[in-house]
């Protein structure tokens, strides 16, 4: 077989699934998914969200869409923690899952998260139950997005307190709260619909590596990728795949945040598109072999 022309890693919330309604919105995405995979595309979601949620607002959708066994289509979940294969030939859609349990927070920090969310934030986020790896805290959907960013980091600042209570070092964007030896273990990172408290080896670029081990184990490694994603973090499976000599692309679909200057092209949609209406272009661009 030949190497295929194209592959794709891919973040979920964003250029994929609304961020507002957080599932997939836009028929065109399934459709075109659907038929890269026939192709013989690798699609990997390179997510920070859990394997239950693909699992309900990913595969689901693309089993119903007609995804047909034998794609090399595969889930990295948890920003590197948690990986799986997709397609129906396994049980629910999704293959055996696996999990880096050296990269999981304590059990009793996510206890007191938890706890804290019941307490005094339930009016505002969730705890997301679903997590193997990381705790993550999700604004409410009904709840405006202003509402929820503007008391995100009062919430911040008790997971970094407790994580320092326990002498672990922690660290959120320029906050860095090293522990008695100098280190720092774990980062608190805050989206525009949540915050994720994870490993420090967790992100987008062990995704983008435990991605190119899936598919080294199905066949041959793509041409040329494309990346796609809505935040900064994003550009890290891009770096990865540069730094390790690969031809790649990044697809930015929310541009406002600011483009950094990268050694490979980055592409933005025209006329303001932005998120899911943004990432059906590409997609749909991908599948007619632009």
């Amino acid at each position: 077989m030949s190497a295929p022309r194209l592959g794709l890693l891919l973040d979920v919330d964003g250029p994929i699934a609304s961020p507002v309604t957080r599932t997939i919105a836009i028929p065109s995405i399934i459709a075109d998914l659907v038929a890269l995979a026939a192709e013989g595309i690798p699609v990997v979601f390179n997510t920070g969200r859990s394997d239950a949620f693909i699992r309900e607002q990913v595969v689901r959708p693309l089993l119903d869409g007609g995804l047909a066994a034998g794609g090399r289509v595969h889930a990295v979940c948890e920003k590197g923690a948690v990986w799986c294969s997709i397609g129906p030939q396994y049980p629910d859609g999704m293959g055996e899952i696996e999990v880096a349990e050296d990269l999981a927070l304590p059990r009793d920090y996510a206890d007191e998260m938890r706890d804290l969310v019941r307490s005094d934030y339930a009016d505002l986020v969730f705890f997301d139950e679903t997590k193997r790896a990381m705790v993550s805290i999700e604004q409410r959907v009904e709840v405006p997005n202003a509402t929820y960013l503007a008391r995100q980091p009062e919430f911040d600042a008790w997971a970094m307190a407790a994580l320092e209570r326990r002498g672990l070092g922690v660290r959120r964007l320029d906050d860095v709260r090293a522990d008695a030896d100098g280190a720092v273990q774990w980062r608190i990172d805050p989206t525009i619909i949540s915050t994720d408290v994870e490993s420090m080896r967790s992100g987008k670029d062990l995704g983008a590596e435990r991605s190119l081990e899936l598919l080294a184990e199905d066949g041959e490694l793509p041409v040329a990728w494309r990346t796609m994603g809505d935040s900064r973090s994003d550009y890290a499976m891009a770096d990865w795949l540069h730094a390790n000599g690969h031809d790649v692309a990044h697809v930015d679909v929310r541009p406002a945040d600011g483009v950094p200057v990268t050694p490979y092209p980055v592409l933005t949609a025209p006329e303001g598109v932005i998120h899911d209406e943004a990432g059906a272009r590409y997609l749909a661009d991908w599948r007619a072999g632009r």
